[in-house]
């Protein structure tokens, strides 16, 4: 089934929900792209045999991130929301969230990848959180990111927005596994280790190892979200940036 921007199947006897960002090369996590995630969430909620999510993309790249339009301030807040209640989704969806990313996973396809369980990558896949340089910061992966690498790892990326390699990415623990083919090593992941489970046991066991984690980042994404909108889109330098970057102009900051 396809929902314009993302295509939905099923595999594995109905056991593996297959998700894949059908928007290349940028695969854009925009309004539409939010919405057709989040509806496929819904839906496979209440599938009673569902083992597993697997998420991944066509093109050469996971995602370059948001909509920079749609950080503007006419729209900022909608973009928010969206996004923020698909990141809950993610967070407290009944079975593992499986990610396959090559190529370059960035902005708000890294804050949608961290809100996945495992994060299978290739070799030359590249990380980064770069709203930074835009003026700007990313309010998802301010809450995702301390929860998955601890804060120094998560301060780092969030205050620099440089770029992370596949093998430091391992190293640190945002990836699972550096591959070839990372689809192909999620899903013998998913057929040798969760495919002959029990599918409401399994839901237990994921309900209880991520207890609590939901409710935190659910409190703090109110906090951040109001710190974005009522706090840093009021400057001038955020207001710099974004349409700097959609002129394709060096940003001029006024450090204000």
């Amino acid at each position: 089934m396809e929902q314009g921007a993302l295509k939905v199947w099923s595999e594995r006897e109905g056991r593996l929900l297959r998700l894949r960002l059908a928007r290349p090369k940028a695969n854009l996590i925009d309004g539409a792209m939010i919405a057709a995630l989040s509806r496929a969430l819904a839906e496979a909620a209440s599938a009673p045999h569902l083992t597993a999510l697997l998420l991944d993309a066509e093109g050469p790249n996971f995602s370059f991130g948001a909509s920079v339009e749609e950080h503007l301030p006419a729209n900022c807040a909608a973009m928010l929301s969206a996004l923020h209640t698909l990141i809950l989704q993610m967070l407290e969806a009944p079975v593992p969230i499986l990610a396959a990313v090559r190529g370059q996973c960035l902005g708000g396809g890294l804050e949608v990848a961290a809100a996945a369980g495992l994060i299978f990558a290739a070799p030359q896949a590249k990380f980064a959180q770069p709203e930074i340089k835009l003026g700007v910061f990313a309010p998802a992966a301010s809450c995702l990111l301390p929860e998955r690498l601890g804060p120094a790892c998560a301060q780092d990326l969030l205050f620099s927005g440089r770029s992370l390699g596949a093998e430091e990415a391992l190293r640190i623990g945002l990836v699972h596994a550096v591959c070839d083919d990372p689809e192909a090593a999620a899903l013998a992941y998913f057929d040798a280790n969760l495919a002959p489970l029990s599918a409401s046991s399994l839901r237990f066991a994921v309900k209880a190892a991520r207890l609590g984690i939901a409710d935190r980042v659910r409190d703090k994404l109110q906090a951040v979200e109001h710190l974005y909108l009522e706090g840093l889109m009021a400057t001038a330098d955020a207001l710099e940036g974004l349409n700097s970057f959609l002129e394709k102009r060096p940003a001029r900051w006024q450090d204000r």
